[in-house]
């Protein structure tokens, strides 16, 4: 479903440019955009995208600014815009760095398939295909069973020491000490760390420039996924929030139905500081707008806003302005003599993303094997 000012569509979700809206308003400048911005990325290397042969002139300015430029710019088509970074990102274009937007299309690939901008936000062969059963936290679940009681809750680290010899990592309860460590927590968080002696410049300068997107979740729980029984994907794409963004996350077996939207960007900023009747008054109409009026009445609302998370403090990814990457994106994964950095912010493929996260640890990991 495409909803906007001039009312509401359904399409396919096989268009040339998946869940993106074949409206004509949008379309064609969707294509121009897209299709750029996909072919500017191929000369992005995703370990050092600061060496681009572009990276000066996209790294001074946003994707925004790009887009304007580069397209008709009209309002319609910026509002779609909005409702993708929104959702990939937790922010708006005026906010991305051109250069991080090109690294971050480069790295939803991997070594044998160049990444594209329709990868991260469509379902069929792209970053929202698939999800856990059992939900997303089986990752981490799987890995604490293995090292068993060698994981640790509830310890939050507040200082990490190093000398010549090892690293001492102090919580509020106890004090560990190790040959290395890897930091492996959202860059905003890293930076609140106290470490002895501190970081160099370039490190502690980078995280200052790697705040957190700004992204709620909004859940609407039904009797039974009634949408489908229209011939809807539950999938919807809007011009207007707070909810501009909305995907089908009900259980597999279909034994209830649920209505997941996000909230980012703008609108999170907005709609945090309403309250919850204000807000999920909006974010249903929104839902109903696209799904039809059965959906005002869903037996139960679930909400989330990683902001608000004393240990997330935003979500999903870190978001980097201009001039970042060019300045200090080489602090990024080097290591501070036995302190080494983990995290789906320091991954080369799927930036942003819990694959991205494995493969930041894997690579960390074999840092540290290396060097000891």
């Amino acid at each position: 479903v495409f909803f906007g000012p001039r009312g509401r569509e359904e399409f396919p979700n096989n268009t040339p440019f998946g869940t993106a809206p074949p409206d004509p308003v949008v379309a064609g400048d969707i294509a121009v955009a897209v299709t750029e911005l996909d072919q500017m990325s191929t000369s992005v290397p995703v370990d050092q995208p600061w060496t681009a042969s572009g990276a000066d002139d996209w790294d001074r300015q946003t994707l925004d600014a790009w887009l304007r430029a580069n397209t008709s710019g009209n309002a319609e088509f910026m509002a779609v815009t909005s409702a993708a970074t929104e959702a990939i990102f937790g922010c708006e274009a005026r906010e991305l760095s051109l250069l991080y937007t090109l690294f971050y299309i480069a790295a939803s690939g991997n070594e044998q398939n160049a990444g594209t901008f329709e990868r991260n936000f469509n379902t069929a062969g792209g970053a929202q295909e698939s999800r856990f059963v059992g939900g997303a936290q089986t990752i981490a679940l799987q890995v604490a069973a293995q090292l068993g009681r060698r994981v640790v809750l509830n310890a939050p680290a507040r200082r990490i020491a190093q000398s010549s010899s090892g690293v001492t990592v102090v919580t509020d309860g106890f004090s560990a000490t190790a040959q290395r460590v890897i930091v492996a927590i959202p860059p905003t968080l890293a930076g609140r760390i106290d470490y002895d002696p501190p970081m160099p410049p370039l490190r502690d300068q980078l995280i200052q420039h790697m705040p957190q997107g700004t992204l709620m979740k909004f859940e609407a729980i039904y009797d039974t996924p009634f949408w489908r029984a229209q011939g809807l994907s539950g999938q919807a794409v809007s011009e207007i929030g707070p909810i501009k963004v909305t995907f089908d996350t009900s259980p597999a077996d279909g034994s209830f139905g649920i209505l997941m939207g996000f909230i980012g960007g703008h609108e999170a900023r907005v709609w945090e500081n309403r309250s919850a009747d204000e807000r999920r008054a909006a974010a249903l109409q929104n839902l109903a707008n696209y799904f039809g009026n059965e959906a005002l009445n869903p037996r139960e609302i679930v909400e989330f806003n990683w902001s608000s998370e004393v240990w997330n403090r935003g979500c999903p990814v870190a978001v980097l302005g201009p001039g970042t990457l060019i300045d200090f994106g080489t602090a990024l994964r080097t290591p501070v003599g036995r302190i080494h950095w983990a995290g789906t912010e320091t991954s080369t493929f799927w930036n942003g993303y819990m694959d991205g996260a494995v493969r930041s640890g894997e690579r960390a990991a074999q840092e540290v094997l290396t060097a000891l």
